[in-house]
């Protein structure tokens, strides 16, 4: 099944399950249940919120309650705003290849967050602000979306705390992030070159669990302004998202509704900015950005089994 929330006829924020090309408003298909509030109720609900959400679709599809709204219709948000978002950073081989390496790099998994001051959701603006940063860079990554709780999680138990997968579009502030000193030592202030206003967009839906299957054999890609910038898969990634989820769980005891975003392949701005030691040359197939991203872009960032989050960047 895949989620989302979304708006129709007003500013009140809706869960629904999507139908093909129509959405259910879960809510009112239910007779109002609770688990149904909104997106966290419901991954908190687990696998009695998932039945309920089945026998909404079939009483839907019977056509005698909770008639679906076309998706035409409604207008998509983020599909939750979570408090924390964990990060990877550096878990594609052909990402750290593309850039100037840090001691850290493709040794361990590069750790920062964000919050839900950072999210915004599909056909939200990007902000442009060149008072924080004036190579403002975007990446496609898969995110996880954590359904039951647990702390020290084993890697071969972390898939069971996961509800679903989504997208995450990690806007990226690189003359913040990536600092080099006069001898050509490189390091990364990851803080302020990775948390801003719309730094997270997220969306466009969350796919649960067995709807995706193997979180490792996805295709990922991200267009700019139509051109093909990344194309890859995330069996490319260095660490699982069982792995990651096994790393996070020793700093935080993981809850339900958290979410985990894990890395991005080669492709980015900053594989072909010298200054900041971009050494990329693409593949077959993709073309290799000329500039940061400027207001008026499109970004569109697509994973198989979830689908597209289409963002465009405006002036702050």
């Amino acid at each position: 099944m895949k989620f989302v929330t979304y708006t129709h006829g007003g500013t009140r924020e809706k869960l629904g399950l999507m139908d093909g090309l129509d959405v259910i408003d879960l809510h009112q298909a239910s007779g109002g249940a609770d688990c149904f509030i909104d997106m966290v109720a419901l991954i908190t609900s687990g696998d009695e919120g998932l039945a309920r959400a089945q026998n909404c679709l079939d009483v839907a599809e019977n056509g005698t309650v909770g008639r679906p709204i076309p998706l035409a219709g409604i207008r998509l948000q983020a599909p939750m705003r979570p408090s924390t978002i964990l990060c990877s950073g550096s878990n594609y081989s052909e990402h750290n290849a593309e850039k100037a390496a840090s001691p850290l790099s493709g040794r361990e998994p590069e750790f920062f967050i964000k919050t839900a001051d950072c999210v915004v959701g599909p056909e939200e603006p990007i902000i442009y602000d060149e008072k924080l940063s004036t190579k403002l860079d975007c990446e496609t990554e898969l995110a996880v979306v954590i359904g039951k709780p647990g702390r020290h999680i084993a890697v071969e138990d972390a898939l069971n705390h996961v509800f679903g997968y989504t997208i995450v579009n990690d806007v990226t502030a690189r003359d913040r992030q990536v600092r080099r000193s006069p001898e050509g030592f490189t390091w990364y202030e990851l803080g302020r070159g990775k948390a801003f206003d719309s730094s997270a967009p997220l969306g466009p839906a969350i796919a649960t669990s067995d709807e995706v299957g193997d979180p490792q054999a996805l295709a990922l890609s991200t267009r700019i302004n139509g051109e093909l910038r990344q194309a890859s898969s995330t069996s490319a990634m260095i660490w699982s998202c069982a792995e990651l989820i096994h790393f996070f769980s020793i700093n935080f005891t993981l809850k339900p509704g958290m979410v985990i975003i894990t890395g991005t392949p080669a492709g980015t701005s900053w594989s072909v900015d010298k200054e900041l030691g971009g050494t990329w040359t693409p593949s077959a197939g993709l073309i290799a950005a000329t500039r940061y991203c400027l207001p008026g872009d499109i970004i569109e960032s697509e994973i198989e089994k979830i689908g597209l989050l289409r963002t465009v960047v405006v002036a702050g």
